[in-house]
């Protein structure tokens, strides 16, 4: 079985550094979640089965990493970075390790989670 720690090792150094900060983030953020790989890529989410109550993943890409949020159209997003996806979702492409700013991030995963666990 493959594990987060194993998914995010297969990335290029570069897109690894941005998606092990984003996973700190995630864990710091989202303590009660549990991470799985699911459908190929990290996923945390509420309960013990993965993509029951998924809340947020993360998905490497030859040129960035993907960090989407399920209900992510339903998030107060007043920076205007993420990017409106299929169905609720919503996601924001990190190019380099600066791209990422902890405590926007951790306020999109509170609000994110909580919007699940309704």
């Amino acid at each position: 079985m493959t594990t987060v720690s194993d998914q995010l090792a297969t990335l290029d150094p570069p897109l690894r550094e941005i998606a092990e900060e984003l996973r700190s983030v995630i864990e710091a953020a989202l303590p009660e979640a549990s991470a799985a790989v699911w459908h190929g890529h990290p996923v945390w989410g509420l309960g013990d089965k993965p993509g029951r109550q998924p809340v947020c993943l993360v998905k490497g890409y030859s040129s960035h990493v993907a960090f989407g949020l399920w209900r992510g159209q339903d998030i107060e997003d007043r920076s205007g970075r993420l990017v409106p996806g299929a169905r609720r979702m919503a996601s924001v492409k990190l190019r380099a390790a600066a791209d990422l700013d902890a405590a926007l991030f951790a306020g999109w995963l509170r609000q994110a989670y909580a919007l699940e666990a309704k």
